[in-house]
């Protein structure tokens, strides 16, 4: 880790809230919250770095509305408990909007915070199909597609791509990972041709998942499907290469991108994932690419062009409003069209992003690679 986290490794990171840089007179004030200390900190870093840069570009044309940007930064560790209380010291601080957070359940614990206060907020990774479907959150935006569209994307590939006939579904219990199972299971049951022969959730962080790859074994799953992140399942797969169980593993953007290649090692080679569309021809995409490479020395993490893409609507909602008064910008959200590094998106009436879809990669030679 670079720059500013260098110093956030070493803090007492779980309700910490960093405002970066401070100017002089009047700012607009934007948080950003997310997991950025613990095993899955690389989703949460990227998700920051993104904003960072999005606010460097912005504040460089001057700003919103004439005045500079205010970064805020705050670690929930993808504890919801933690989210809530590091969600009342961003509103205490004066947040004004919000990017964030990274875990589902995190968000939709956090919100409860936000939507009070009157914060819009926009989530470049929580997927979790309540956070927009319910009703219950108008102040939430996402740059990401929910877990319904991955869960049909999912099955339909399964079942016809992979010809799977018997699949297990395991996930992490979480708001995430369970909530995807449990639409995947739906979708199976809807398609019809597929038997899921186990439904199980596993504790997050185990040393040893030996019961659960016991399980799938006896199960005769050709294809396992998780709900969860890339530390336990990098786990749960090395385990069941060297059981030799024979079964495709398959998850959701949960362990998309290097942060699961390099943890599983050899054993990544054949998994499948879901994750956001490859936009890498975008010239937008590219411009801030090569500024991530200057900047951090190394390629752009799994969120950071969503959560880039967060700041841009942000921004742009403000301007169009003429304010930063989230009624009013939270009418603009549903109309303005944002030429983004995902492509030109916007956002529909329940808040999901419109123009950003996902896709299929498998891990080929150590790297995933767009299939589908």
């Amino acid at each position: 880790m670079k720059s500013i986290f260098k110093a956030l490794a070493v803090a007492t990171l779980s309700m910490a809230i960093f405002a970066i840089p401070s100017f002089a007179g009047d700012t607009v004030k934007l948080g950003v919250a997310g997991v950025i200390s613990g095993d899955l900190a690389p989703y949460g870093i990227s998700s920051v770095r993104g904003v960072e840069i999005a606010i460097e570009d912005i504040n460089a044309k001057g700003g919103v509305l004439g005045k500079k940007i205010e970064l805020l930064i705050g670690d929930d560790v993808c504890k919801p408990e933690i989210a809530v209380n590091m969600a009342t010291k961003l509103v205490s601080d004066g947040a004004q909007m919000i990017v964030g957070h990274v875990c589902s359940g995190c968000t939709i614990a956090a919100n409860k915070i936000y939507k009070d206060a009157n914060l819009l907020v926009v989530s470049p990774a929580s997927t979790n199909d309540s956070l927009t479907l319910d009703g219950e959150h108008p102040n939430f935006f996402r740059t990401i597609a929910y877990d319904g569209a991955q869960a049909t994307l999912m099955t339909n590939f399964a079942k016809n791509e992979l010809k799977a006939k018997k699949v297990a579904l395991i996930h992490d219990k979480g708001d995430y990972g369970k909530g995807q199972m449990d639409l995947a299971r739906a979708a199976f049951k809807k398609l019809g041709g597929v038997e899921v022969v186990l439904f199980e959730g596993v504790t997050t962080g185990a040393v040893d998942f030996s019961a659960i790859v016991q399980k799938i074994k006896r199960s005769k799953a050709d294809l396992t499907m998780w709900g969860g992140y890339h530390s336990d399942a990098s786990k749960i797969v090395g385990l069941l290469k060297k059981k030799r169980v024979k079964t495709t593993f398959f998850g959701g953007d949960g362990i998309i991108g290097a942060n699961f290649t390099t943890l599983a090692g050899k054993y990544a080679e054949g998994v499948y994932a879901t994750g956001p569309n490859d936009t890498s021809s975008n010239p937008l995409y590219q411009k801030i690419a090569a500024k991530h490479i200057k900047k951090y020395g190394e390629k752009p993490g799994t969120f950071f062009f969503n959560a880039y893409t967060c700041v841009q609507a942000l921004t742009k909602a403000a301007e169009t409003a003429g304010a930063v008064d989230t009624n009013k910008m939270e009418a603009a959200m549903h109309i303005n069209k944002i030429k983004s590094p995902l492509g030109t998106i916007g956002f529909d009436k329940n808040g999901d992003v419109v123009g950003a879809g996902f896709s299929v990669y498998k891990v080929i030679n150590g790297q995933y690679k767009q299939v589908n």
